[in-house]
């Protein structure tokens, strides 16, 4: 399932056991907070980030992880709708995989650049898709 379809069908079916944290509009207070979308997928708990992760954007996104890892056994985090990171990602990826099972999914080239760069490439578990992540 891609984030579009992801976000298509939590929406649709009203969140159940999904659930859409959407980003502040532009104009609003604060920093833009990067969209996240958890659901299930294959027996493990997908968590979608969607679009800046830095500093000052990656509070949604930490939270829903901090809280995946907490109640999963298993959580892939698909990073294919991240359109930058920074090293707040990367210490989010390292904390998130020593409190938990973490998998990460379809990294666009500068986020994996930032892992083999770091060498977290070799620690992580990183999957071209959310299928190939949940079945490592």
């Amino acid at each position: 399932m891609s984030y579009g379809e992801a976000v298509t069908a939590a929406r649709m079916s009203g969140i159940g056991a999904s659930s859409v944290h959407p980003a502040p509009h532009a104009a609003g207070p604060g920093p833009a907070q990067a969209m996240v979308v958890e659901y299930e997928r294959h027996g493990v708990w997908v968590v979608a980030a969607h679009g800046s992760c830095d500093l000052e954007s990656i509070s949604r996104l930490e939270g829903a992880l901090t809280t995946a890892v907490r109640r999963h056994p298993k959580v892939v985090l698909d990073t294919s709708g991240i359109t930058f990171a920074d090293s707040s990602l990367l210490n989010l990826l390292i904390l998130t995989h020593r409190a938990g099972a973490l998998r990460l999914a379809a990294p666009k080239p500068q986020l994996q650049r930032l892992l083999e760069i770091t060498g977290l490439d070799a620690v992580l578990y990183v999957r071209a898709t959310v299928e190939e992540a949940a079945a490592c």
